[in-house]
């Protein structure tokens, strides 16, 4: 997917109006990212594929409309992609205090602050019920759920994209036993899978 398609592919699943909100973030990403490492910097020319729809496909696994946790935002990816796109509440969770200053910053600048909340913490301190649950590129898979599973209940819905590793995670993991799941291709990487599963916890 070069960058052109990508933008057009916002374009068609969200409108003009989403393709400037995201804009507005890509600035305020690639500027931050030439502070801390937010992202590569060898993904930074092609940012639109590589992390924002990336992030933004996500979007249509969701099945549900109460509060969507991110775990590991870091530089809102896909957490801030996703709550410009949608109209849930968020709750980005990112123990960096850097990274999580940033995000703070970024949901302040595109007036998201009434919906969205960055919680400084590790998953394993929060006491919050998620409908949602997304994480990109933090750990594996199993190490993940057990971390995060008291943020769940049996209705979550758990959208994992899992890279280039996802079908050997998902063939050796423990927690998705007696868990109906299923595995998504990404739009943005053929080699790359997403995991759809409701009720690991």
């Amino acid at each position: 997917m070069t960058e052109e398609e990508a933008r057009d592919w916002i374009v068609r699943h969200h409108g003009q109006a989403a393709l400037d909100r995201l804009g507005q973030f890509v600035t305020l990403l690639v500027d931050e990212a030439g502070r801390q490492n937010l992202i590569a910097p060898s993904t930074i020319p092609s940012i639109w594929s590589r992390h924002i729809v990336d992030s933004a496909q996500l979007a249509g696994f969701s099945t549900g409309t109460g509060l969507w946790l991110d775990i590991g935002s870091g530089g809102g990816l896909p957490g801030v992609v996703l709550a410009l796109l949608t109209d849930r509440s968020f709750v980005l969770c990112e123990p960096r205090k850097l990274r999580a200053t940033f995000l703070q910053k970024a949901v302040a600048v595109l007036g998201l602050a009434d919906r969205v909340s960055v919680a400084t913490s590790k998953v394993e301190a929060l006491t919050i019920r998620a409908c949602t649950i997304t994480a990109r590129a933090v750990t594996g898979l199993d190490a993940l759920v057990r971390a995060a599973r008291g943020c769940a209940d049996q209705d979550t819905d758990w959208i994992l994209p899992l890279g280039q590793s996802g079908a050997a995670q998902i063939q050796a993991s423990t927690m998705l036993r007696r868990t109906v799941f299923h595995v998504e291709p990404s739009l943005t990487d053929p080699t790359a899978t997403i995991l759809v599963a409701r009720g690991i916890a």
